[in-house]
């Protein structure tokens, strides 16, 4: 990425990039020690989303790589499926690789995004949303995206499921770890879909 680019992003949006990027990488794949790590070395202020997050790094300090990998299989893959399916397709249609993938995979192509060769997940999970809003913030893949594409990426594709996905992440019965995690990406959503409605882009 350009360097003058680079510098032109605003702090509070590197702050939202680098949410969203965490909460990529904790969906995507149990997290390890050194991530684990790190969870537990967060600090919030005394917001609903800084106390969300303290919650998370107490906990974090208190889990083990191979609990959070057990945990991680119950919820997302388990035997035949995990508790939760986190696919846009799923949450808005009922089932997988549906309309909303297909809509996902065009607007991924108009931004100059495409998957990973070694990933085999649909792209309309939501660690690769995450990641996509990530990535559009600081400019991953091209120029930083302004506010109102950033607006139309989460209004189309985020806004209506994930708020429910993190919910349900929140009250799932074998969520521990990722109770929290949940309660930080819920907070997270409601906040972002507030700025981006009040917005004038």
């Amino acid at each position: 990425m350009d360097a003058v680019l680079e510098q032109n992003i605003a702090a509070e949006d590197r702050l939202r990039a680098d949410l969203y990027n965490f909460l990529g990488a904790i969906l995507s794949a149990p997290p390890d020690e050194t991530l684990l790590q790190q969870t537990a070395g967060l600090t919030g202020e005394s917001s609903e989303l800084g106390q969300a997050i303290d919650a998370l790094a107490r906990i974090a300090k208190v889990t083990k790589p191979k609990k959070a990998e057990s945990e991680f299989g119950r919820l997302f893959i388990g035997l035949g499926r995990g508790e939760l399916l986190p696919y846009a397709s799923y949450y808005l249609t009922g089932f997988l690789n549906e309309k909303p993938l297909a809509a996902l995979r065009r607007d991924m192509v108009a931004r100059g995004m495409a998957r990973s060769e070694n990933v085999f997940e649909p792209e309309d999970g939501i660690a690769s949303l995450m990641e996509m809003m990530g990535a559009m913030i600081v400019g991953r893949f091209g120029n930083p995206a302004n506010l109102s594409t950033q607006k139309d990426f989460f209004n189309k594709h985020v806004g209506p499921w994930a708020g429910h996905f993190f919910t349900d992440l929140e009250g799932a019965k074998n969520s521990v770890f990722y109770a929290p995690v949940g309660t930080v990406g819920r907070i997270f959503m409601e906040i972002e879909a507030e700025a981006f409605r009040m917005s004038a882009a």
